[in-house]
């Protein structure tokens, strides 16, 4: 995408949209919509989340499970699923240059966790 195309988010308009998620499920701990460059558009996350390097890692994890797909020639990224010891993180793309992560407890039901952020990511993409 050209950078002189990208238009500015409306931050308040995406956090609400994180706020939403993580209202859909008790489970959902924190939200985030994080550019490729690994800069923060917009989170929702507990004060002991270290922000910005939870945004760069997530841009990173989508940059490799993108280049992982493509060179195992397995279509396009769905999405980055990471299962952790005490709980799930989900990254999705939202269009080219932007992910939503999500961090949930290992409780959290898998299919209905993809089909509220496949949800939000319609909307970000409006947004973003």
């Amino acid at each position: 995408m050209n950078n002189s195309a990208k238009r500015e988010p409306n931050v308040e308009a995406v956090r609400q949209v994180l706020r939403g998620l993580l209202k859909s499920s008790p489970h959902v701990r924190a939200a985030a919509v994080v550019r490729l460059s690994g800069l923060t558009v917009a989170a929702v996350m507990p004060y002991y989340v270290e922000q910005e390097r939870v945004s760069a890692m997530s841009a990173v994890m989508l940059l490799l499970g993108e280049r992982i797909t493509e060179s195992m020639r397995s279509g396009e990224l769905g999405k980055v699923y990471i299962q952790g010891e005490s709980g799930r993180i989900v990254l999705v793309s939202i269009g080219e240059d932007a992910v939503l992560t999500l961090t949930a407890s290992e409780e959290a039901p898998l299919g209905l966790l993809f089909l509220e952020m496949q949800a939000s990511v319609k909307k970000l993409k409006r947004l973003v």
